[in-house]
């Protein structure tokens, strides 16, 4: 690769940041700079962005250093998570964006959130750098340090202009590969015995010391401090869909295992998250979906589970091999000691009675960071 490409100048000053994961989505306008990026950091594709939100968030607690490489047009998916997840802990996040919509633009899909882009930053109090050509790339480098010192998210735009006369290689694409899928699954899901307080108590003392529990937000964070707080416990206060996709940026940047306490209406409005995990599966990581068919920090307003869908028929599809159902004290805790990849744990849509977690959300996260 020509070094004097733009596509190997990004690279070069991603290194230079000592950048060592990538959460990516495709766009035409830096279709050379994506492989490129992945032969030189590790990658990993995306299916939509805001799940990308939540790996990042992930590996930066566990002292890694992320950045995003998408098309502008995700930024709309990604509003919420960056306003409740990063700009609440103060998690860093460089986002290089792929600026459609302004330059030389075709699609007239493209015009309107393009050109509105800025101001939706602003006004979301999302900082953002704008590089309109070659001559600015300089700019992402600061961009890029000004996210990590400053602890929050920063949008780099960079306009297609940037790319325009670049020498750099466009790979042929590859052809699907050729496989046979086989695929049995018979599911037996029980009267529910158990409460998710009752649950979430099995797990919390079953778990080894040294293992990282994430909580998903609402009621079950909170009856998890009330059970057992500890400071290798990470508690959502928000961004609903995103605990599961956080675990996984975390088992992949450390190697004491991570027990996820996720929720049926949050994989629900998030499977990507299983996606990804099934995509890259990884040895030191449990997804516990504790199912109660409600979403029970709202008020227990029914979900698809009820009647309908199979959390753990979900998670195989998605490709995770290991996955087990457990509706008794005994089933969880075997499952939780064979470290299955997927527990599908059936509960009553029963809330505890439990006081708020009287640490703010940069206490949470400090406090997990000095241990993790």
């Amino acid at each position: 690769m020509n070094a004097d490409t733009p596509e190997q100048k990004v690279v070069d000053i991603l290194k230079k940041n000592r950048i060592d994961i990538a959460a990516t989505l495709p766009c035409d306008r830096i279709k050379a700079l994506l492989p490129l990026i992945a032969k030189n950091i590790q990658t990993i594709p995306l299916t939509r962005e805001e799940n990308g939100i939540g790996i990042c968030a992930g590996f930066y607690l566990g002292g890694g250093r992320p950045v995003m490489v998408i098309q502008s047009t995700g930024i709309g998916n990604m509003i919420n998570a960056l306003l409740s997840l990063n700009l609440t802990y103060y998690i860093p996040l460089p986002i290089i964006a792929s600026w459609r919509g302004v330059y030389k633009e075709s699609i007239e899909a493209q015009w309107q959130l393009g050109k509105k882009m800025p101001d939706i930053l602003a006004a979301s109090g999302i900082k953002f750098t704008i590089i309109g050509s070659l001559k600015e790339i300089d700019k992402l480098d600061e961009a890029i340090k000004e996210s990590f010192n400053n602890s929050h998210p920063h949008v780099i735009l960079v306009s297609p202009a940037v790319w325009e006369g670049s020498a750099s290689e466009i790979p042929e694409p590859l052809e699907i590969c050729p496989r046979n899928v086989e695929f049995g699954f018979r599911g037996n899901i029980q009267k529910p015995v158990l409460i998710r307080y009752e649950a979430i108590k099995t797990i919390a003392e079953t778990v080894d010391d040294d293992t990282i529990i994430i909580a998903n937000l609402g009621i079950p964070s909170k009856e998890l401090f009330e059970i057992r707080d500890r400071e290798l416990n990470f508690y959502m206060l928000g961004s609903m869909g995103l605990v599961s996709s956080i675990g996984l940026g975390l088992a992949i940047v450390q190697k004491k295992h991570v027990y996820v306490i996720d929720g049926d209406g949050s994989l629900l409005m998030n499977p990507n998250a299983l996606i990804s995990i099934g995509a890259y599966p990884i040895p030191n990581l449990t997804i516990i979906g504790i199912d109660n068919a409600a979403y029970g920090s709202t008020g227990n307003q029914e979900t698809c589970t009820q009647n309908q869908i199979d959390l753990e028929l979900l998670a195989k599809a998605s490709g995770i091999k290991d996955t087990i159902k457990a509706h008794s004290v005994d089933e969880l805790k075997e499952a939780l000691m064979r470290k299955a990849q997927f527990i599908h744990v059936i509960v009553k849509p029963v809330n505890a009675r439990c006081s708020e977690i009287p640490f703010s959300a940069i206490e949470i996260k400090e406090r997990f960071m000095k241990v993790v």
